[in-house]
């Protein structure tokens, strides 16, 4: 038998145990290594070990997309709910925390100004709705009527770091 690695995934550990338990209570003796295997692949709910063997291997997790450094200080401006709890200072960050306000908005539909700021209310933690409603105007996120009476949100799309902060967020708020 070769010594290959062999992923073995039990769903319920404890039914897992009872098969187990009960198969070698049923064996006359003391199973031998290969009765032993079909036992354990038996347990585990396959008919065999050939048939566990036979399965093709569970896809592998893809790996963890690189954060960079601006990213990961951009986070700590944000909370564990995914709100930002204050306005970084450097403007690189400030932009980046950005990206994290606009996609909470829908691009399907007009908001008032009071709805911007409902939103932006809401996910952010230190009173100033103004500040960053101007911000994400001027940084080409939303667009806003002459009057500022209706506001829109801009087709974007953001760069490698942006899509990093964009998914940890969602992650947060998961």
């Amino acid at each position: 038998m070769p010594r290959d690695a062999l992923p073995l995934v039990v769903d319920d550990l404890s039914a897992f145990a009872k098969s187990l338990r009960t198969q070698l209570l049923a064996h006359p003796d003391t199973p031998g290594h290969q009765t032993l295997l079909n036992m354990v692949a038996r347990a585990a709910g396959h008919r065999n070990l050939q048939t566990l063997t036979a399965r093709p291997p569970a896809p592998a997790a893809s790996p963890p997309q690189p954060v960079s450094e601006l990213v990961r200080r951009t986070l700590h401006q944000f909370d564990p709910q995914g709100r930002l709890t204050r306005l970084p200072a450097k403007r690189s960050m400030q932009f980046l925390a950005l990206w994290g306000l606009w996609m909470r908005f829908d691009a399907k539909r007009p908001y008032r100004e009071s709805e911007v700021n409902q939103i932006l209310n809401a996910w952010h933690a230190f009173g100033d709705h103004c500040t960053l409603r101007r911000d994400l105007v001027t940084q080409g996120f939303l667009a806003r009527t002459a009057d500022s009476a209706v506001y829109t949100k801009l087709p974007a799309r953001p760069d490698a770091d942006g899509m990093a902060l964009m998914r940890a967020l969602r992650q947060l708020g998961s």
